[in-house]
């Protein structure tokens, strides 16, 4: 629930390919939907697909995030910024491709510092000294290129998404800068640092989790609902829905993240 372990290897397929594919497959699930609205056709292979991911978060990743969550602290805190360090090349390109050149010269300062100073991203020096991370993916991409939000859709292992968010995430891991850059047994170990990380966010948030998943009376519908508010209003870059830049369908809360985080 929540949690990505996909692993691509291969080919990489041309940008302008994955590119033209999202566009068909969106164009194909857009649908009409105003700001609080909730566009899902598939909720019943969907909540098939939920129940598959409790399962699995009750048999294999809940337990797996409770055995990282006995590792030192210092450890957890290297594994965590080494994964971000990882995600700042992704994240540069898609600040290029929103044309948000601000925030790729400041992921780009962050990557060059964290790799310098930080022992090749093991620590975060970054942020001692105000040089905040500007995460993005593919995903948001679409969006500040006014593809539409899309039914939403519930992903074996990987959780509450959308239509769009599907395919940015596709597109994200297919062509990640670090994992094509580097050869095969380098890749997958970001891959493995990255899950790491995701497990150790699991244990993080337990008690947040463990209440939407096992404790809510429809757990389905709470993970859709504060997924659809919590990617909404990072969209919108916290401003309400049908505001200058939170307009449409885009004004929604992955259960993982810190509800308290800036």
């Amino acid at each position: 629930m929540g949690l990505n372990i996909s692993f691509i290897s291969g080919k990489v397929l041309p940008i302008s390919a994955v590119v033209v594919s999202a566009g068909l497959f969106l164009g194909a699930c857009a649908a009409p939907s105003g700001p609080d609205a909730i566009n899902d056709p598939f909720e019943s292979a969907n909540r098939k697909v939920h129940g598959f991911n409790k399962a699995v978060d009750r048999t294999l990743v809940g337990p797996a995030s409770k055995g990282v969550g006995i590792v030192p602290e210092p450890v957890k805190q290297g594994i965590g910024n080494l994964a971000e360090t990882l995600s700042l090349p992704g994240d540069i390109a898609n600040n290029l491709l929103q044309l948000r050149l601000g925030d790729a010269a400041q992921n780009t300062l962050r990557l060059g510092v964290n790799l310098t100073f930080g022992v090749a991203g093991l620590f975060d020096p970054s942020t001692a000294i105000g040089l905040d991370g500007k995460p993005t993916d593919f995903g948001e991409t679409l969006h500040v290129w006014g593809v539409g939000e899309g039914p939403y859709l519930e992903l074996p292992l990987a959780g509450p998404s959308t239509a769009r968010d599907t395919v940015g995430m596709v597109v994200d891991i297919v062509l990640d800068p670090v994992a094509n850059a580097l050869p095969m047994r380098e890749a997958n170990a970001t891959r493995i640092i990255r899950l790491i990380s995701r497990l150790g966010d699991r244990d993080r948030f337990s008690a947040t989790v463990d209440s939407i998943l096992y404790e809510s009376a429809d757990s389905y519908a709470q993970a859709r609902l504060l997924y659809l508010q919590n990617r909404r209003f990072h969209l919108a870059r916290g401003k309400a829905a049908g505001g200058a830049e939170g307009a449409g369908d885009d004004a929604f809360i992955d259960p993982y993240e810190d509800p308290y985080a800036e």
